[in-house]
């Protein structure tokens, strides 16, 4: 901030340095990339992921069906982690041995994972199956594609203000090191010289 008010500052400052104003502009740039353009890209890339999820979401609520299974019998391995994409977290996962039937009219019959605490002989749940009855993870809603939306158009605004700082460091850092090349170029000019009275008369 101190810099771009250097701008003004030092406009007819008779010890400006054309470095002095290099970062003065390269300060203001950096502002306005950050404050400007970060939060339309995000915006843009938040947009563009929110159309794509959302025609994700109407496809999958197209071809994945909610079907009725029946348990047979209960399975003792562990249930496989729950998809943490759609899990809730509090979700209890159980193993199940189960038959149902798919939208095709296909009977089917094999181990899958239930919500069901204690799962009994006969109990029934639902199961997300694609269109021949084949298990299928549940379909992915609005709000949580939403939500991947919006960190996605977050991510990419700090991404953005991120980088742009960093190249405005990374200049700012060759634009100091060009100053103490100046400035040891000065004193080995002036060094034999330097401090002797009379020196140069």
């Amino acid at each position: 901030m101190r810099a771009i008010c250097g701008l003004w500052r030092w406009r007819h400052n008779p010890l400006r340095r054309t470095t002095d104003l290099v970062e003065s502009w390269l300060a203001l740039a950096s502002l306005l990339l950050v404050l400007a353009a970060a939060p339309v890209l995000g915006s843009f890339v938040g947009s563009v992921t929110q159309e794509a999820l959302q025609r994700t979401v109407r496809e999958q609520h197209r071809t994945r069906h909610l079907v009725s299974a029946v348990v047979v019998r209960r399975l003792t391995a562990s249930a496989p982690a729950p998809d943490p994409e759609i899990a809730t977290g509090r979700e209890i996962r159980s193993r199940v041995l189960a038959d149902w039937t798919g939208p095709d009219g296909t009977r089917q019959h094999g181990p899958v994972s239930t919500g069901l605490r204690h799962p009994h002989p006969g109990d029934r749940f639902g199961l997300w199956t694609d269109r021949h009855g084949r298990t299928v993870t549940r379909p992915l809603d609005t709000a949580t594609a939403t939500t991947h939306a919006v960190l996605a158009g977050l991510g990419t605004a700090l991404l953005a203000a991120g980088l742009t700082e960093c190249i405005r460091r990374l200049v700012l850092w060759r634009l100091v090191r060009r100053r103490y090349a100046r400035w040891d170029q000065a004193w080995d000019r002036a060094g034999p010289d330097w401090g002797r009275t009379g020196a140069g008369s």
